[in-house]
């Protein structure tokens, strides 16, 4: 009769290295302390965010413990052409983590759809002239494909690509910023169609397709979506194409001359999507300022955002002056093209001021 074969196993051999095997003073602790705060206590955003994602240079010495089939491990910093000393120095002046993220936009839904309520219940769009209507139907619907198409093919896009997990964040809740903005201009445009006024639901999908005024502007969103660089996508997108297109069309003319056309209920959605703005302008404000700064880096960034306001500047200035057209559809204009985009080229200048660069010679032109 043939004897069993006796199976060998190692030996399990314990070396005190194992997680939670090493005892030390904050062992035991729930407050994290392997970081510097920004103040004297952290806060819930820095215990979230600072870290969580790992990087050899600071915590990892065997390097990346993972890494992509046909390239490099982790977050690799070559995926941008600008450089840090230290990108785990930038946090998000909004503090935004995964908590705040449903909080704030669950309010913004909120007060959205109790304004939708009240102007179905008051019958508010019977009041409009045809002229707004029709401002509303073709120029409204068309700047949902805009904040779609950022929203799902650029930000979302890079959401993962920055080399820290604060960057990520903040990349992350402008994504879910801009595509809910995009689904309440979809809300309202369905209420707009089952109203009992003169409005065409599907005539936004001509306009963002063919209307000569939006086809600048539809090239430039199609142009970003195949930017690779994350770092020059935000710096194109939140600081160019935001400041000179953007924030033109929602602040410098629809906020301007809704009320005049009797329409309170567009101010109101669109106010949203400007605060969501002004709270991506502050991370993006923030980022860039740190580059710019940068003791080791920072005139080689500059000259780097140099070349990408050549890039992107001359193309939003081209996309902004197509839509001027639009500023005399309305039945009331209040402000006239030149005085919006005079606004917003000031703006520009200002941001590019505190972000340390030179304004391009295309302004001025």
């Amino acid at each position: 009769m043939a004897q069993t074969k006796q199976r060998s196993f190692p030996r399990i051999e314990f070396t005190d290295s194992e997680a939670g095997a090493l005892e030390f003073p904050s062992s035991k602790s729930r407050t994290y302390n392997y970081y510097r705060p920004a103040k004297l206590r952290a806060t819930m955003y820095e215990d979230v965010t600072v870290d969580v994602q790992p990087d050899p240079d600071r915590h990892l010495t065997q390097g990346w413990i993972y890494g992509f089939g046909d390239g490099p491990g982790g977050y690799p910093k070559e995926w941008t052409k600008a450089q840090s000393s230290n990108w785990h120095a930038f946090l998000d002046p909004n503090e935004e983590w995964d908590q705040t993220i449903y909080r704030n936009n669950s309010a913004v839904v909120r007060q959205v759809d109790l304004c939708l309520q009240n102007a179905k219940r008051a019958r508010a769009y019977d009041g409009w002239n045809p002229a707004w209507l029709k401002f509303i139907e073709r120029n409204l619907g068309a700047w949902m494909h805009a904040e779609n198409g950022l929203g799902l093919h650029v930000f979302t896009a890079v959401q993962r690509s920055g080399p820290t997990n604060m960057i990520n964040t903040a990349v992350a809740v402008n994504a879910a910023h801009k595509l809910r903005f995009a689904q309440d201009l979809a809300l309202f445009n369905l209420d707009l169609s089952e109203a009992d006024v003169p409005f065409d639901g599907a005539a936004h999908k001509e306009v963002w397709k063919d209307a000569p005024e939006w086809q600048p502007t539809r090239e430039l969103v199609e142009r970003l979506t195949a930017v690779g660089d994350w770092c020059e996508l935000l710096f194109a997108t939140n600081v160019v194409f935001e400041q000179l297109v953007g924030s033109l069309f929602r602040s410098e003319l629809v906020m301007q001359i809704s009320a005049r056309n009797g329409d309170y209920i567009t101010p109101t959605i669109v106010g949203t999507g400007e605060h969501d703005y002004d709270r991506d302008l502050a991370y993006t404000r923030n980022l860039f300022r740190l580059l710019t700064r940068d003791e080791q880096y920072g005139e080689s960034n500059k000259q780097l955002f140099g070349e990408w306001l050549g890039t992107w500047v001359p193309r939003a200035l081209a996309a902004a002056q197509a839509l001027q057209p639009i500023w005399s559809q309305p039945a009331d204009k209040a402000i006239t093209f030149a005085a919006s985009f005079d606004a917003a080229k000031q703006k520009f200048r200002s941001l590019l001021d505190e972000l340390g660069l030179d304004s391009p010679k295309e302004l001025d032109q």
